[in-house]
């Protein structure tokens, strides 16, 4: 009988530690299979936000007419010491509360919600309906827009925003991937959209939900947080220290063996 319920113990017991062992939801994309195919929703490209930062050049056949439609350029001191350089760049235009920009000539433009292509298009739109250009093409560029990554990943920090269309799987990329204490469901997404902070939530199990979500394209001045999992919770304890350690597991295992050799003799 003594033997018997030695038994029981001793099995689930083997069976917990084998559990232990095994690490839960560490994979992505649990749900993908060969050629699964997911349509992506790539419309939500960055757009133009109050303070945002605008580099707005015009160029046509005649460089003279197309001159009066670009800032100046603006000279700038860059390096210490004998390093020093003067650098140029293109003045920017900044897009104020309202949402608007003040473009030469034609004055008061509101930009605020439209992509570099859409404010691209609008401004050579006015320019010529209003006889100004008749062949004018319009550069725009974002300058100055960055996004954050913190939380349990490798390279924490702070990261320019370089071109459209950059997932969220991109920018957990430039920050070095999640750490092995990184709860691959819980990675959340900070927004500011129209004065108001709103949280996406994503799980990286899952790449339908993924691709899916609305912060899947990253935005200017987004937060991307990753919470810590279970495991780096009880870390931060001393008695959850002891049940995840080596050493306690080598010495639950050993106890255990010592079990089974008395049970089976």
């Amino acid at each position: 009988m003594i033997k018997k319920s030695l038994l029981k113990i001793f099995v689930p017991s083997l069976l917990l530690l084998s559990s232990c062992g095994m690490p839960k939801d560490i994979v992505y994309f649990q749900d993908l299979e060969t050629e699964k195919v997911l349509e992506i929703d790539y419309n939500n490209s960055i757009v133009a936000k109050p303070n945002d930062e605008l580099s707005i050049v015009v160029t046509c056949q005649n460089p003279e007419l197309a001159a009066i439609f670009n800032l100046p350029l603006v000279t700038t001191l860059a390096g210490r010491g004998t390093s020093q350089a003067y650098n140029q760049q293109v003045a920017t235009y900044t897009v104020d509360k309202d949402g608007n920009i003040n473009f030469p000539v034609l004055g008061t433009i509101k930009v605020e919600g439209l992509t570099r292509t859409q404010i691209s298009d609008k401004i050579k739109g006015d320019l010529v309906a209003n006889r100004l250009l008749e062949d004018p093409v319009v550069s725009v560029s974002f300058v100055n827009i960055f996004y954050s990554v913190t939380g349990e990943v490798t390279k924490p920090g702070r990261f320019p925003l370089d071109r459209d269309r950059m997932t969220v799987l991109d920018a957990l990329a430039n920050a070095g991937d999640l750490t092995i204490y990184g709860d691959r469901l819980g990675v959340k997404v900070l927004r500011r959209e129209e004065g108001i902070l709103k949280t996406y939530n994503i799980d990286l199990t899952n790449a339908e939900k993924v691709t899916e979500s609305p912060a899947y394209i990253i935005q200017q001045d987004d937060v991307i947080y990753v919470t810590p999992n279970a495991t780096r919770g009880r870390m931060s304890s001393t008695n959850g220290n002891n049940l995840i350690s080596t050493s306690f597991w080598v010495s639950i295992a050993s106890v255990l063996t010592s079990m089974a050799v008395l049970i089976f003799k």
